[in-house]
């Protein structure tokens, strides 16, 4: 099986790293192609896989060919592979806010098979969530097998279409306000005297560990935030702090732009 990545960007990076970890296939079956030469160089130095001279050749080798270009240049791209493609090859996105019928309007092959994905950055360490979404003629088989490369870098969900976007709110684009979180959070123990690195690790750690007992305990986080809230304590304050900020709303509103933007992309 030849797994082929037009686009070596950092999501194929990601998507490539943990298709070699878990052994899917080996270096010398995943074929790719890039923008410009350094990048090709590069990656291929990196992961050792097989660097083809342009997108036309990975698509007509490729048995399952991910398309990881930044989604303004989708378009350009499906057209120049389109004629390339064969009519078994299973088709994988990971472009934000290009739905299934674009990408199959795009290629122009009603037979194709074609999965919809939005996974997000923390696949660069292996704890990805990526959404999917298939089209109808995507076969079990063909399901379980994408399953498994999108598993082999974090966690995998099927959802329906009309849940994508809201996929790339709460999981693609989150990380950015986690990241913010985190800074803000360094900056609170900066101004109480803690050196910098040594804060950017204990707040980074405290979200791991957070995030950590929503998913293993499968507790509610409101149940999770009331047990480090002690009556009269010091938590409570702080917790009383942000939602006089408004906390939720923003993040929310943050939420629903993103939404809206993919909607415009």
């Amino acid at each position: 099986m030849k797994v082929g990545f037009i686009g070596l960007g950092n999501m194929a990076k990601a998507i490539i790293g943990g298709i070699l970890k878990n052994e899917i296939v080996a270096a010398n079956d995943i074929l790719g192609s890039a923008k410009t030469a350094e990048t090709k160089e590069k990656v291929q130095k990196e992961y050792g896989i097989t660097v083809l001279a342009d997108n036309r050749a990975v698509a007509a080798e490729s048995d399952v060919l991910f398309l990881a270009v930044k989604p303004i240049f989708f378009p350009e791209v499906m057209e120049e592979i389109k004629a390339s493609i064969k009519d078994t090859t299973l088709v994988i996105s990971v472009a934000a806010g290009k739905t299934v019928e674009f990408i199959e309007k795009g290629l122009g092959n009603p037979n194709l098979k074609i999965i919809r994905t939005m996974p997000n950055t923390p696949a660069l360490v292996g704890e990805g969530c990526t959404g999917v979404c298939v089209n109808d003629n995507v076969k079990d088989d063909d399901v379980e097998l994408a399953m498994k490369i999108l598993s082999s870098f974090g966690k995998a969900y099927l959802v329906p279409e009309r849940l994508m976007d809201v996929v790339g709110a709460v999981s693609g684009s989150s990380p950015a306000f986690v990241f913010m979180f985190i800074e803000a959070m360094a900056d609170g123990a900066v101004a109480g005297g803690m050196p910098r690195k040594q804060a950017y690790e204990f707040a980074a750690q405290a979200v791991l560990g957070s995030a950590k007992l929503v998913l293993e305990t499968g507790k509610h986080p409101g149940e999770l935030k009331d047990m480090v809230c002690s009556p009269g304590g010091t938590t409570i304050e702080g917790v009383k702090v942000l939602e006089e900020c408004s906390l939720r709303g923003s993040v929310m509103d943050a939420m629903e732009a993103v939404l809206e933007k993919t909607k415009r992309l």
